[in-house]
């Protein structure tokens, strides 16, 4: 029996269910639309004097009056209520009004617009004062920022560096005049075109040497290029840089120039100036008739003379050699402390002092490390054999590097100028190019190599900077 009753209320639930929604419907639809602000504050000062007007004509109909002046008060209560109720509409309404007005003229960016607080210190006279207070606050945020754009744009223009920047679609929307030089087109022409009818979007993508050989509209040179991205109107934009460097390179070669230039023709000059001499006076010698007794002598030493000057000059050509055609480090795994303790050993003239640092492991070429550290120690000791001092060597982490300081108690440095030019010596028989190679060596790490005079403690101190 349960069953047989339960079987109709099963379709009858989606019905229903319809119907309270169908009802639901057809009350919203029927509902009467929401009161405005202006209407309720109306009703609610009519029903506000609605007591007072109702008792007032009360006691005006009830009590012995003539016909007229019933009237009359009934007429003067209706109308002094009605004024009353609309008056105190007008003076709520119209201060939100005003306050709308600005506050929809701030948000178009109009803000030239005030105001006028009313002659009360109250609450609505503060609420005016701080809508002027958030005016004037944009009003100088805007002006700030268009003083800053306009000095940004004046900046990018007049750089002398090739800007362009592309939107998420691969099209140019900004240029500026170093750019319009680069293509050889106004920037009318090029924005909107792609980076692909630029020829610039093999420059977008990909891997880009540190210094790229290219021929553009404005002629060939040889270019650095810069990319990133930025965001614009919450859509990604990419940005590219272009930066000639031909007029930089070539000045930085002529100067490598002029320093070889006058490097090889002192180095020449000492060893072919006496050859030349020595040369000279031999052909003198055997043009004598008769020789002189101790021909075979004088040629025997100006013969050895050149001989010397000559093997001089094949060593530093040899040396020379040697600082060009350094090879690129070929990268393995080498701890730190062993290379240091095994060049502090090959020192024999004096006892190099070791201060023990944190266990390193290096990804760098072993063989050029080990040289850098030989030539390092073995210009510190000496400088302190000339004074009898020491020499200590110790290394320490600092962020993603490692320092390995070399430091001697000499008489110091005289000029720091010349430390790292090639073949550039102060010592008896030095070669120039132990510092020259070593440095070179550190940049070819990702490193650096610094030297300078130790102060208050007399000496140098040679700082090597390598990445973890």
């Amino acid at each position: 029996m349960a069953s047989e009753l339960a079987k109709p209320a099963v379709p009858q639930a989606p019905a229903a269910r319809a119907r309270r929604v169908a009802f639901r419907g057809l009350f919203r639809r029927h509902r009467p639309a929401a009161l405005a602000f202006e209407d309720r504050v109306l009703l609610l000062a009519l029903g506000t004097g609605l007591p007072g007007a109702v008792l007032s004509l009360v006691f005006a109909w009830h009590d012995d009056h003539t016909l007229k002046l019933r009237w009359t008060v009934t007429l003067f209560v209706v109308f002094f209520w009605g004024w009353l109720a609309l008056k105190l509409r007008d003076r709520v309404v119209r201060p939100l009004q005003t306050l709308a007005n600005l506050l929809s003229a701030l948000r178009e960016g109009d803000f030239s617009l005030r105001a006028r607080p009313p002659q009360e210190t109250d609450a609505l006279s503060q609420v005016v004062s701080e809508v002027n207070a958030i005016g004037e606050v944009l009003r100088e945020q805007r002006l700030g920022a268009v003083e800053a754009a306009a000095l940004l744009h004046r900046v990018v223009e007049e750089v002398d560096v090739a800007v362009f920047a592309f939107d998420d679609s691969g099209k140019l929307r900004l240029v500026n005049r170093a750019g319009e030089r680069l293509l050889g087109e106004r920037g009318e022409r090029l924005r909107g075109h792609t980076e692909e009818e630029l020829g610039l979007a093999d420059l977008l993508e990909g891997e880009i040497p540190p210094i790229l050989s290219r021929t553009f509209a404005s002629g060939p040179g040889r270019w650095e290029v810069r990319r990133s991205t930025f965001r614009e109107g919450g859509l990604p934009h990419r940005l590219l840089v272009i930066s000639d460097l031909s007029r930089t390179l070539r000045e930085e070669e002529r100067q490598a120039w002029k320093r070889l230039i006058r490097v090889l023709g002192h180095e020449l000059n000492n060893s072919l100036a006496p050859i030349h001499s020595m040369a000279s006076t031999l052909a003198s010698l055997l043009t004598r008739e008769p020789p002189p007794g101790d021909w075979k002598e004088d040629m025997e030493r100006g013969l050895e003379v050149i001989g010397n000057r000559s093997e001089a000059l094949i060593r530093f050509m040899a040396a020379y050699a040697r600082l060009a055609r350094l090879p690129p480090p070929r990268r393995a795994p080498c701890e730190l402390s062993r290379l240091i303790q095994r060049t502090a050993v090959l020192e024999t003239r004096l006892p190099v002092f070791v201060e023990r640092g944190p266990e390193v492991t290096l990804e760098a070429d072993p063989d050029q490390i080990e040289q850098l550290l030989i030539n390092l120690i073995r210009n510190a000791v000496d400088a302190a054999l000339l004074t009898g001092g020491g020499v200590g060597v110790g290394w320490r982490t600092n962020g993603t590097h490692v320092e390995v300081r070399v430091e001697d108690e000499g008489p110091g440095l005289s000029n720091t100028e010349n430390l790292f030019v090639p073949f550039y010596t102060t010592k008896p028989g030095g070669t120039g190019i132990g510092l020259a190679l070593s440095r070179q060596i550190a940049e070819a790490h990702g490193g650096t190599l610094t030297l300078e005079n130790r102060t208050p403690e007399p000496g140098c101190e040679a700082l090597l900077r390598l990445p973890v």
